[in-house]
C-alpha cells in the first residue's frame, strides 16, 4: 500500500527535474547568458572605443582651427575691400566729372580759346602740350580706375570662396559633434556600469611635477600639474575643462610658447627628443597616429587630459603605446 505514492512521488520529481533540464537546454543558460562583464573587460572596451574616438577629436580639433584661421582670413580680405571700395568709387566719380564736363564742351570751348587767342608758337605749343597732358590724365584716371575694380573683383572673388569653404566646413563639423558626442554618452553609460560614479584610481599618485627644470618649461608643467582634477571636454582648453592637446597647448600658452590644438600638429612644431634627455614640460606623444598627447613631469610619469568621464590625472608614462617625444619653446 506505501510503495504506490513513494512511486507516484519519483516520477514527479523526476518529471520536474527533466523540465527544468530542458527549460536549461532551450534559455541557453539564462545566468551565464546575462551575467555581466567584468570591470576589466568593460575597461578594455572603453580604451578600444576611445581609440577609434579620439582621433576623430583631433581632427574635429584641426578643422575648427583651420576654421578659424580662414575666418581670420576672410575678415582681413573683408577689411581690404572696404578702403578699396572707396577708392573706386572716388575714381570714378572723378572720370565721371572729367566725362561730363567734356561733355558740356569745356574742354572743347578751352581749345578754342586758346587757338583764338593771340600767343606766340612758343606759348601755343606749351599750352596745347597742357591740353595733351590733361588728356593723359583723364585716360590714366580710367585705367586706375579700372585696375582698382579688377582688384576689387579678385579680392571679392576670394573671399566668396573663403565663405563658402567655411560654410562647408561647419556642416561638417556639426554632423562630426553629434557623432562625437553620442558615442561619449554610450561610454559614459559604460564607465557607470562598471564603477558607479567613483574608480579609476588616485589623480595623483606621485609628486606632480617631481622637479622644476626652471624657465618656461617649469611655468608650463606647474600649470599643468596645477589642472589635476578638471573634467574632459572633447575640444577644451581651458580653462575650466580640457581634451588633451588643449591642456598642453593651455599649459605651454602659460609660458608664452603657441601650439596648436591638435596632437599630431604639436608634434610637427616641437623639437625632437630622446628617451634619456626627457625632463619635465616634455610633450609624450602615444600612438602611431599621434592622436593622443601627455606631459612629462619626471619620475617615468605624465599628466594628461585623457577621456571624457576622467578627470586630468597622472599615469605612468608607459602605461599606453609611445611614438615620440617632442620639447616646445
Amino acid at each position: 500500500m506505501t510503495a504506490a505514492p513513494r512511486s507516484h512521488w519519483y516520477r514527479c520529481t523526476t518529471a520536474l527535474a527533466a523540465l527544468s533540464a530542458t527549460a536549461v537546454i532551450l534559455t541557453g543558460g539564462a545566468t551565464a547568458a546575462h551575467a555581466d562583464p567584468s570591470v576589466d573587460a568593460i575597461e578594455r572596451q572603453i580604451d578600444a572605443d576611445w581609440n577609434r574616438l579620439e582621433p576623430l577629436i583631433e581632427r574635429h580639433n584641426a578643422t575648427r582651427q583651420d576654421l578659424a584661421g580662414k575666418r581670420r582670413e576672410a575678415d582681413s580680405l573683408a577689411a581690404r575691400i572696404a578702403p578699396l571700395q572707396r577708392q573706386v568709387d572716388e575714381a570714378m566719380a572723378q572720370v565721371g566729372a572729367l566725362a561730363a564736363r567734356a561733355y558740356m564742351g569745356d574742354t572743347v570751348g578751352a581749345v578754342n580759346a586758346l587757338l583764338g587767342s593771340r600767343r606766340s608758337p612758343g606759348e601755343l605749343v606749351e599750352q596745347i602740350g597742357l591740353l595733351d597732358r590733361y588728356a593723359h590724365h583723364q585716360q590714366q584716371a580710367v585705367r586706375q580706375a579700372s585696375a582698382l575694380r579688377d582688384e576689387l573683383a579678385a579680392a571679392k572673388a576670394r573671399l566668396d570662396v573663403a565663405i563658402g569653404e567655411l560654410i562647408r566646413t561647419e556642416v561638417a563639423l556639426a554632423g562630426k559633434r553629434r557623432q562625437i558626442d553620442a558615442e561619449i554618452d554610450r561610454l559614459q553609460r559604460l564607465r557607470l556600469r562598471a564603477y558607479g560614479r567613483g574608480g579609476g584610481g588616485p589623480l595623483r599618485p606621485a609628486p606632480c611635477p617631481a622637479d622644476y627644470p626652471g624657465e618656461a618649461a617649469g611655468v608650463a608643467v606647474k600649470f599643468a600639474c596645477a589642472q589635476i582634477g578638471k573634467p574632459y571636454s572633447w575640444g577644451a582648453e581651458g580653462p575650466d575643462a580640457y581634451d588633451c592637446s588643449g591642456l598642453m597647448l593651455a599649459a605651454w600658452a602659460r609660458a608664452g610658447v603657441a601650439l596648436p590644438h591638435n596632437a599630431a600638429r604639436q608634434r610637427q612644431v616641437t623639437r625632437s627628443v630622446a628617451r634619456s634627455a626627457l625632463r619635465p614640460g616634455d610633450l609624450v606623444f602615444y600612438y602611431r597616429d599621434l592622436h593622443h598627447v601627455g606631459m612629462y613631469v619626471g619620475d617615468g610619469w605624465v599628466v594628461h587630459a585623457s577621456r571624457a568621464g576622467q578627470p586630468v590625472k597622472m599615469k605612468r608614462m608607459e602605461s599606453s603605446p609611445v611614438h615620440s617625444f617632442g620639447r616646445p619653446g
